[in-house]
């Protein structure tokens, strides 16, 4: 009796109905990819802010100015614009030649009362010479997006800290480690 996955068309074959197979079965999920890039002055990174779309931070060095766009749905153009300066909420003077750092990340902060949020990412703005972190998040509204309503308006600070300075952190005690 001959072995049917001796012929080496059958394996492939095989192992490609396994794998279809599998993949109706496995949760799909979405892969979303950021992007980041700098000069000495400027800073620009991606964030998802819906399934469908992606905020641009712009930031500049040079002022403190951060910025965020998005795609309009109709025809193009941007109909998103954001904005915010972050040197006070850093504790940054021009003056004295600061360094900055800046990614995206995901976040759901849940809206509430005035401090609505909405977008699915985060932009979070690191000085170097200071040592502190913000993070900011755009009061993003899928509705209006939908209506094709141009909107300007601010960036919301959703939390600052200090990273040079934190605290160590307590030993576990009676955990048997």
């Amino acid at each position: 009796m001959k072995f049917p996955f001796r012929s080496r068309f059958a394996w492939p074959i095989a192992m490609l109905l396994l794998g279809v197979c599998l993949g109706g079965f496995l949760p799909h999920t979405p892969l979303h990819a950021v992007s980041t890039d700098r000069t000495e002055t400027f800073l620009i990174a991606t964030g998802i802010l819906d399934t469908d779309i992606e905020a641009v931070y712009l930031f500049d060095c040079l002022t403190g100015d951060l910025a965020a766009t998005a795609l309009g749905k109709g025809i193009g153009g941007f109909s998103e614009i954001y904005r915010y300066n972050v040197l006070q909420d850093l504790g940054v003077d021009p003056a004295k030649n600061p360094h900055f750092l800046m990614v995206t990340g995901l976040a759901d902060i849940r809206p509430g009362g005035s401090r609505s949020y909405g977008g699915a990412s985060v932009v979070y703005v690191a000085e170097t010479t200071t040592g502190k972190l913000a993070a900011y998040a755009l009061p993003w509204d899928r509705n209006r997006y939908n209506t094709h309503t141009p909107v300007q308006d601010t960036l919301r600070p959703v939390g600052i800290m200090s990273f040079r300075n934190i605290p160590p952190a307590k030993p576990a005690v009676g955990r048997g480690y």
